[in-house]
């Protein structure tokens, strides 16, 4: 008998739902927020609304899609958090509304777990996957770890930000330059086009592999407010080397402390997750890292780099096998590591 996982995923700002069976991919379906975009970021409230608009339709177009009967569903994977207050409540409480009408098992998944386990999303059986143990280097607007992956399970943190994530940097750095939100992927466009050995800004010094970006944060906001003295037009003049410097500052500080991690650790199979992991400059980054170093990486789609149902389908897939299921009084949760 097949095991059929319907997946639900509400932390921020995207309505997702997704279907899988026996470990393959059989829909996932987004309803993105376009309504953020004038506000220069995700407004909590706004956000929550509009799941509570999307999720019905996006949940029934997920099953559609995948040709099943919600009836066939053995389970219902759904974000507990971290995340939005609000826009969690939404997809909590109607998976447990759906798990209790269906009489199956509600599996709850950390946001943060289901990123790390994107490379397991099969789109058929040939799907290669890591083999454990592995490293992974979650990046995302909220979040920057090391991650050693021992079993989907089982995971140990080896290094974390001790301050501001890299996709805070981006889209905070972005903002700075008057581009449109999230600044992250205009970023990466601009960075094609520009010199990244044009400007320098600071990078830190933490011991061992933990991170921090709020000082080149820092930097990059005072080379701007230096130049614009001098000269009003200079961030329009030189916007792509901006970009460029600044996507080349950020990879150099993240590759830094993760090939720290891997020398240290002996793994040779390391991965990538999380909305920065689209960047095009980091999947690169990584990729030559690995070919020159002789290591397997895996490096995600990055239709499943953004917050999706399918990664937490999928990682509510392995706590199901396991027997982990979730209570139905368990409220979200904000915040969390893995």
């Amino acid at each position: 008998m097949s095991t059929i996982i319907l997946g639900i995923e509400s932390s921020c700002d995207d309505t997702s739902a997704a279907v899988i069976r026996d470990g393959v991919l059989l829909s996932n379906v987004i309803a993105s927020q376009k309504v953020h975009e004038a506000y220069g970021g995700v407004v909590p409230e706004l956000a929550s609304r509009a799941h509570q608009q999307n999720i019905v339709p996006v949940v029934s177009e997920a099953i559609r899609q995948a040709g099943i009967n919600k009836e066939d569903i053995s389970a219902i994977a759904f974000t507990r958090g971290p995340g939005l207050p609000g826009s969690l409540h939404v997809g909590t409480s109607f998976a447990k509304g759906l798990a209790l009408a269906l009489n199956v098992p509600l599996v709850d998944v950390n946001h943060l777990h289901g990123h790390v386990l994107s490379h397991f999303i099969k789109e058929d059986d040939s799907t290669e996957v890591p083999e454990f143990p592995y490293l992974c280097l979650l990046i995302s607007g909220g979040n920057s770890q090391i991650v050693k992956v021992n079993a989907p399970n089982d995971m140990e943190i080896l290094g974390q930000t001790i301050d501001d994530a890299a996709g805070e940097a981006f889209d905070k750095c972005a903002k700075s330059m008057g581009l449109p939100y999230p600044g992250g992927p205009v970023i990466d466009r601009l960075a094609a086009e520009g010199d990244a050995t044009r400007f320098k800004f600071s990078k830190p010094h933490i011991p061992g592999l933990n991170y921090s970006f709020s000082g080149l944060k820092t930097s990059f906001l005072y080379t701007l407010r230096d130049e614009l003295k001098l000269n009003p037009n200079f961030i329009e003049e030189n916007k792509a080397d901006l970009a460029a410097s600044l996507q080349k500052t950020i990879i150099d500080i993240l590759m830094d402390k993760f090939s720290k991690a891997i020398k240290q650790s002996g793994i040779k199979t390391i991965a990538i997750g999380g909305g920065v992991s689209a960047n095009s400059g980091v999947r690169n980054a990584v990729q030559d890292y690995a070919d020159r170093h002789h290591i397997k990486a895996f490096i995600p789609k990055r239709l499943f780099t953004t917050d999706n149902a399918a990664m937490i389908a999928v990682a509510g897939y392995f706590k199901y096998l396991d027997g982990k299921y979730c209570d139905v009084t368990l409220p979200p949760f904000a915040r969390v590591t893995i």
